[in-house]
C-alpha cells in the first residue's frame, strides 16, 4: 500500500489547470481523492476531462481567487458537490518582472499581491470555516525559494511569497489543537510553461543582469510532479504531525 493515501478525501487545488496545480490534480486523483480543480482559465476542465479518462473523480470551478466572493464559491461548490473539504491546495501564482522595489509598478505589486497572497487569505478563510466544524482538515500553500530568501524574484513576488509563508506559520499554530494542519513547499526553479514565458515576455534587462548569477546557482529546473508529491505526503495522513513546516524542494538551490 502506497504510504501516501488520499482516498476518501475531497480537495481543493488552485491553479489546476496547467504545470503544479494540473500535475497536483492528476496525482491526488491517481491516490483516491476527489478533486475540485480550481483555475482562472478553462484549463480547470482539461484537467478534469483527464481525471475522469484516468477513473478518478473530480470537478471544475472557473474563476478569480482574488475575489473573496470567487473564494467562498469554490469552497462552497466543493461542500455542496461532494459533502465536506478534507484538504486545501493554494498553488495559483503568478510571476513578477524580477524589479526591485524602485522600478516596480502600482499595477504590477496589486496584481500580484491579488492572485498571491488575497486569493490564499480568501481561500483559507472560507476553507477553514468548513473544516473547523468538521474536526479538522490540511493546508498546503505553494510558496517558492523567493518566500525564504531574497534573491529568487522581485520584490512584488518575494513579498507576496513571504506573506504566505506567515499566513501558513499563523494558520499552523492559531487552528493545531481544532485538528488543522498547515504547511507551505518553497520551489525553486520549476519547468512551468506559463510562468516561464510571462518572464521572457516582461522581464527587464536591469534585472535580468541582477537575478542571472542566482539562477545560474540552481541545480535544475524540476518536473511539476516533483512538487505534487511533496504537496500530497503533507496533505496526507502520513504527514499527521507535520504542521507549521516550510519545505524546501528547490534540488538544493539555497542548501549552499
Amino acid at each position: 500500500m502506497n504510504v501516501i493515501d488520499l482516498t476518501g478525501k475531497v480537495a481543493i487545488i488552485t491553479g489546476g489547470g496547467s504545470g503544479i496545480g494540473k500535475a497536483t490534480c492528476e496525482l491526488f486523483a491517481s491516490l483516491g481523492a476527489t478533486v475540485v480543480v480550481s483555475d482562472i482559465a478553462e484549463t480547470a476542465h482539461e484537467t478534469v476531462a483527464s481525471i475522469e479518462a484516468g477513473g478518478g473523480t473530480a470537478s471544475a470551478v472557473v474563476g478569480d481567487i482574488g475575489d473573496a466572493a470567487v473564494a467562498d464559491s469554490i469552497v462552497s461548490a466543493a461542500v455542496e458537490r461532494h459533502g465536506k473539504l478534507d484538504v486545501l491546495v493554494n498553488n495559483a501564482g503568478i510571476m513578477d518582472r524580477f524589479a526591485g522595489a524602485a522600478t516596480t509598478e502600482d499595477d504590477i505589486w496589486r496584481r500580484i499581491m491579488r492572485v498571491n497572497l488575497d486569493g490564499p487569505f480568501f481561500l483559507t478563510r472560507a476553507a477553514l470555516r468548513a473544516m473547523l466544524p468538521a474536526g479538522g482538515g490540511s493546508i498546503v500553500n505553494v510558496a517558492s525559494a523567493a518566500g525564504i530568501r531574497g534573491a529568487a524574484a522581485g520584490a512584488a513576488y518575494t513579498a507576496s511569497k513571504h506573506a504566505v509563508v506567515g499566513l501558513t506559520r499563523n494558520t499552523a499554530y492559531t487552528y493545531a489543537k481544532r485538528g488543522i494542519r498547515a504547511n507551505a513547499v518553497a520551489p525553486g526553479g520549476v519547468e512551468t510553461n506559463v510562468m516561464t514565458e510571462d518572464i521572457q515576455q516582461h522581464i527587464d534587462q536591469e534585472s535580468m543582469a541582477a537575478i542571472t548569477p542566482v539562477h545560474q546557482s540552481a541545480q535544475r529546473v524540476a518536473q511539476p510532479i516533483e512538487q505534487a508529491n511533496l504537496i500530497a505526503f503533507l496533505a496526507s495522513d502520513a504527514a499527521s504531525n507535520v504542521n507549521g513546516a516550510i519545505i524546501p524542494n528547490d534540488g538544493g538551490w539555497f542548501a549552499g
